[in-house]
């Protein structure tokens, strides 16, 4: 049984799907919970393209069934995360240590290959090389990372992305310096864990912003300072009036043009500005050209940087040390048939995050 999306715009289906057996390298997994993340309203709505029908989902934690040939790193009744930063470990991004920038070559099967994923004879679009909205996941072995500590599927989803996409913004891409000071815009799952991640790297101020009053009180339980309310407007000048001229790390976690120019405009002198959220496909931002004097800048942070066979057991540890919170993340807990409703939630702005339990 698997979420399927035929149509841009259009509702999922609950379908059967066949799925292959586990190839050289290649590992199946009966999922046990999977996040529902804002990255795949992105290709419901259409605002990113992929080959259709697709089974949507990556954020995912679940158990090991089966292993195919070559396999090494897990067996049958493993407890993983799953992580759509697959990599080779060969292509130059991997062998210098960014394999979250992988080519990724070789990782999928061919076309002449039997699918991961099929319906009458017809090939099914594996999404992020996981498709976790369906009850097993046949993945190549490096998209997993093996846990042995007895933590609910649901909060190892959890970090599968969100969590991770956020702390490693903090953490890795932007490596928030001690006694710094930190906006994060959009509180969200993503921005909730920018919040968890500047606090863990001991910002001393941290600048909560959402125009959702029920985000922003929670953003205060993750580790915000202060809040702004962004419905009032002029988000920018009340961080520099907050700040007596401006941030030294902010954090986009939304994905909008203006969201993404308020992130830059926010910082002062030297400060860095990472845009975490997925601004659509064709979408320009502008930003002022004598700022780049004052030595500020912009990046993008995928996946939060990460080393994920790494950095996911050291969340689980924070999480398990009380350092680092994912129950007060689920919002709601609900069955693959809810998957629709999971996404009406989301534009309601109504959760941290869904969960999809099996």
């Amino acid at each position: 049984k698997a979420a399927v999306l035929r149509e841009v715009n259009r509702p999922l289906e609950i379908e059967d799907i066949d799925i292959a057996s586990p190839g050289p390298r290649e590992v199946l997994i009966r999922t046990g919970a999977s996040g529902v993340c804002h990255s795949d309203l992105h290709f419901v709505e259409g605002l990113y393209s992929t080959p259709m029908p697709v089974i949507l989902g990556h954020e995912a934690a679940g158990t090991i069934e089966a292993v195919g040939e070559q396999v090494e790193y897990v067996r049958p009744g493993d407890r993983v995360i799953t992580c759509l930063s697959v990599f080779c470990g060969t292509c130059e991004r991997c062998t210098e240590g960014r394999t979250v920038l992988c080519s990724r070559t070789g990782l999928n099967r061919t076309a002449n290959q039997t699918p991961r994923l099929s319906q009458n004879g017809e090939e099914v679009t594996q999404f992020a090389n996981l498709s976790s909205y369906a009850e097993q996941m046949l993945v190549h072995e490096n998209a997993v990372v093996k846990i042995d500590r007895d933590v609910p599927f649901e909060q190892l989803a959890l970090i599968g992305c969100g969590a991770t996409t956020g702390l490693g913004a903090a953490l890795n891409t932007a490596a928030v310096r001690p006694g710094s000071t930190v906006a994060v815009i959009g509180c969200g799952g993503v921005g909730l864990n920018a919040i968890q991640g500047a606090a863990l790297a001991g910002a001393l101020r941290i600048i909560a912003i959402d125009a959702v009053e029920t985000k922003l009180t929670l953003a205060q339980e993750f580790g915000a300072t202060e809040v702004i309310d962004a419905s009032g407007g002029d988000v920018v000048s009340k961080v520099r009036d907050l700040t007596n001229g401006g941030v030294d790390y902010s954090f986009e976690a939304i994905g909008k043009k203006e969201t993404a120019e308020q992130a830059f405009h926010m910082l002062r002198a030297g400060g860095t500005a990472t845009i975490i959220g997925m601004i659509p496909q064709g979408t320009k931002i502008e930003l002022d050209g004598p700022s780049f004097l004052r030595e500020k800048r912009i990046q993008g942070s995928s996946m939060g940087s990460n080393h994920f066979r790494t950095d996911m057991p050291q969340y689980v540890e924070f999480y398990l040390q009380g350092r680092l919170k994912l129950d007060e993340l689920v919002s709601r807990r609900l069955g693959l048939e809810d998957i629709n409703e999971a996404f009406e939630y989301m534009k309601e702005g109504s959760v941290a995050r869904s969960v999809i339990t099996f």
